[in-house]
């Protein structure tokens, strides 16, 4: 039944619009029949996407809806051509050739499953993934969040502050923006092409299907980076860059991780493609694919822009060749563009706040270099139209001039290129971190001779992909853009530069240029089979390490738990996001698993507004519960709480370090507990609290729970709180058991000074091994304290030492000392 769902929605619309009889078909059935499939598989997908977005901006999609519309377009198209769809005598038939694309899926399936099981918030994967699961379960881009609306005004300061900015009212959760809290409306920060892909997978398949669908990209990538290439350079070239692409560490950790750039790397590729098809080979029926392809990319991310201005280069640089663009590219293109416009001021306005401001920051001498740019251009496009002699010089001069400037610039950044100023390491070293980390220097050196051969011989057969993977390369290696923890920085490589290099280096390796310099082909083909084979060696023992993880291995089944515990009746306040981690399992549940879920703005509320939203709250949910594992100061007379639950798991997550290659997978650790609030309770007994379990509402500022020697603990910080529940006028002295974790001798020693209240109680130094320090509490104190009724808060003031900086290890905490149990004596 999938592949039947499958055929409706990835080909059988675009083969019936790729096989009617109009823009001379018999041209088009010419093609390899492995091309003739691809171009129904990308015609389906495009159609789908749109048929996704437009239903989901007017609230109304739903995976039976897309169907149906798949279908009736398919039988309306079929229709309008009374059903002649057979492609004519001109055929070409199936060759031995249709067994690369075959093998090319094949090695994709092999190497991008099974994908990540990232469906956690806090960073750009979770957010993708239920923005998709969003459109799928809700039908619109901007969604109704009902637990919104049931937050009195009063009362959202404390989960949904106001950020004052005009594009949108606060965060609901990272990546997720409140437009309207008195509509609750909601809207991800990112573009929802890639998300329409997650919904259409979570129709076919769930959840499953949701998390492959970047794998089923990638695989659309290789594919298009192929017959791309296969043009251009031809199919041997083509096929070592698609093969070695699909080796490369990049394509596979980006393959089974959530992201837009497989996208983008898939559907650009193939918008080239066609470009190439209609303004270079003239085929007509392929320049509206073309325009419309570009034109579905700028609704996949913002820097789709450079995609479609390097393409309109290009076509600008074809022109003084005699390459006319035709008029039937620009209707899709300029109506996408106008959709993008009103989909710029709708939806994603503040997605469209970071470009406004960069153009706004931009110097007066900018806008005049890009104006007097572009007057050149105009100038050079109307001299070649009335000009023989300007257009063969042009055709001539351009592609070397190009070259020069490429090799000129990538000698600069990779030798001579250094921070300072405003220049950060990781912008004057990308080209290096490219080449080090994941190209290979051989790989540079050999795409530089490719660029030389493909602009001495080959420049002209599509000018548009070589200005695109220029102005890619000079774009993201002139600044990065990005923090470069790695291999989240790698992503800027991975939708052109890395394949257009790959396709720059089959050329080197097999395609090859005439010259008496140069050895004979006889030796030189063996040579680059040899150099090709030691690189896909290289690749594919880097990318070794990663092909047995899947990011987050586990955490979905914790999640469906979770989701158990906490019925849709309930309320579920989570602690807030400088707390701990544990905050990255509320998204999900609000948006995948539909839990009413509020995240607290700060861990210490204000208590006074947080009882009148309790008592509203517990009028209308069955239960309102909390879920913590960092520290929440939320303990008052006005309210009791009790455990629910407690859990503590780990998940896989590979490394990622800043700026330096990743090496192991870690472990994520999750140790949360649920509690449930019930009316106040009245309890004589003396405060005593063991740490680390059950504690979540007892500290604040403490680092994350821990077992040692049999012990749970929690280490302390430069600064901790300890909120005892009472504390009756009798109480004399607190003791607490700690213990300074075998601080090294280059470590500060163990001061540890405990405030109640305004109160010193006393400062002590402490050393290894767990002890108990007894704090005495003067009987005015305890009076004051017990006077009011409230819990009182512990001051824990610690000398700290950081492993990272003392040891060199990993561990970045700043620790104080090691606490396990406290008690009032």
């Amino acid at each position: 039944m999938h592949w039947l769902t499958l055929a409706l929605i990835g080909w059988l619309p675009g083969a019936v619009l790729f096989r009617l009889p109009v823009a001379e078909r018999d041209r088009r059935a010419a093609l390899p029949a492995d091309e003739r499939l691809f171009w129904a598989v990308v015609l389906s997908t495009a159609l789908s996407l749109s048929i996704v977005l437009a239903l989901a901006a007017a609230h109304r999609y739903s995976f039976a809806r897309l169907l149906v519309a798949d279908a009736a377009v398919s039988i309306v198209l079929a229709a309008a051509a009374r059903f002649r769809l057979r492609l004519g005598p001109r055929t070409r038939r199936i060759g031995p050739t249709v067994l690369v694309p075959i093998l090319l899926v094949c090695l994709g399936a092999w190497r991008f499953f099974p994908s990540a099981e990232y469906l956690i918030g806090g960073k750009d994967p979770g957010v993708y993934m239920n923005e998709g699961i969003q459109i799928a379960q809700r039908g619109a881009l901007v969604v109704r969040d009902q637990t919104i609306i049931d937050v009195p005004p009063f009362a959202r300061d404390l989960f949904f502050p106001s950020h004052q900015n005009p594009t949108y009212y606060s965060v609901r959760f990272m990546g997720f923006f409140i437009r309207t809290p008195d509509a609750g409306t909601v809207v991800g920060q990112f573009p929802h092409l890639y998300p329409a892909s997650i919904a259409i997978g979570y129709g076919v398949d769930g959840l499953t299907g949701a998390r492959m669908a970047v794998g089923v990209w990638a695989i659309l990538g290789l594919l298009a980076l192929y017959f791309a290439g296969a043009r251009f350079v031809g199919r041997p070239a083509a096929a070592a860059a698609a093969a070695l692409l699909a080796l490369n560490v990049i394509q596979v950790w980006f393959a089974r991780y959530p992201n837009a750039e497989v996208v983008m790397q898939a559907l650009l590729f193939a918008a080239l493609l066609a470009n190439a098809r209609a303004h270079v080979d003239g085929d007509a029926f392929f320049a509206p694919v073309a325009g419309a392809l570009l034109g579905l990319l700028l609704f996949l991310r913002f820097d789709a822009v450079i995609a479609v201005a390097a393409v309109l280069a290009g076509l600008g640089l074809g022109f003084l060749v005699g390459q006319r663009p035709r008029w039937t590219f620009w209707p899709p293109l300029v109506a996408a563009i106008l959709l993008y416009a009103l989909y710029l001021a709708g939806p994603m306005r503040a997605y469209a706040e970071l470009p406004r401001v960069f153009l706004a920051n931009l110097h007066w001498w900018q806008y005049a270099a890009m104006a007097l740019g572009g007057a050149a251009a105009l100038v050079l496009l109307l001299s070649a139209a009335r000009s023989p002699a300007t257009s063969t010089a042009a055709a001539r001069w351009a592609p070397p001039l190009l070259a020069c400037v490429v090799i000129a610039l990538a000698a600069y950044a990779f030798a001579v290129r250094h921070p300072g100023g405003k220049l950060t390491d990781y912008d004057a070293y990308a080209l290096r971190t490219f080449a080090i980390f994941y190209f290979t220097v051989p790989a540079l050196i050999a795409a530089i001779i490719g660029y030389m051969i493909v602009a001495r011989g080959l420049f002209w057969r599509d000018p548009a992909l070589m200005v695109t993977v220029t102005a890619f390369s000079l774009f993201f290696f002139y600044k990065i853009r990005i923090v470069p923890d790695h291999f989240w920085m790698a992503r800027r490589f991975l939708p052109v530069i890395l394949p257009g290099g790959l396709l720059l280096v089959g050329a080197a390796a097999l395609t090859g240029v005439r010259g008496r310099w140069l050895t004979p082909r006889v030796i030189r083909g063996p040579i680059g089979i040899v150099f090709l084979g030691l690189l896909a060696f290289a690749y594919a023992r880097a990318a070794r390490p990663v092909l047995d993880h899947v990011e987050y291995a586990g955490i979905i089944a914790r999640l469906e738990h979770l989701a158990s515990v906490v019925s849709p009746d309930d309320l579920l306040i989570v602690e807030s996001r400088n707390a701990s981690d544990v905050h990255v399992l509320a998204l999900p549940l609000a948006l995948t698993y539909a839990r009413h879920v509020l995240v607290l703005a700060n861990p210490s509320p204000d208590k006074v507004t947080f009882a009148a939203f309790l008592d509203r709250a517990q009028a209308r949910y069955r239960r309102v519960l909390f879920l913590g594992g960092g520290g929440t100061d939320l303990l008052s007379s006005r309210w009791s709480v009790e455990p629910v639950e407690s859990d503590r798991f780990q998940v896989p997550e590979y490394d990622a370090p800043y700026n330096a290659y990743p090496r192991f997978v870690r472990h994520k650790e999750f140790d949360y507990s649920i509690y449930a609030f019930t009316p106040p309770t009245h309890d004589d007994r003396p405060f005593d609290l063991d740490v680390g379990v059950n504690d979540d509402l007892n500290v604040l500022r403490f680092n994350a729970k821990e077992q040692t020697e049999g012990r749970t603990i929690r280490w302390t910080r430069g600064r901790s709180f300890l909120t005892m529940t009472r504390l009756r006028p009798i109480d004399r002295a607190i003791t607490l058991w700690m213990s300074n974790g075998g601080r090294p001798a280059a470590a500060p020693p163990a001061d540890v000074t405990v405030t109640l209240g305004q109160q010193v109680l006393g400062t002590v130094r402490v050393g290894r091994g767990f002890a108990p320090y007894t704090f005495d509490i003067p009987a005015a104190t305890a009076a004051d304290a017990a006077k009011s009724g409230e819990p009182v808060r512990l001051t824990i003031q610690t000398s700290t030492w950081n492993p990272q900086k003392v040891l060199g290890t990993p561990d970045d905490r700043d620790l104080g000392v090691m606490l396990d149990r406290a008690a009032v004596r």
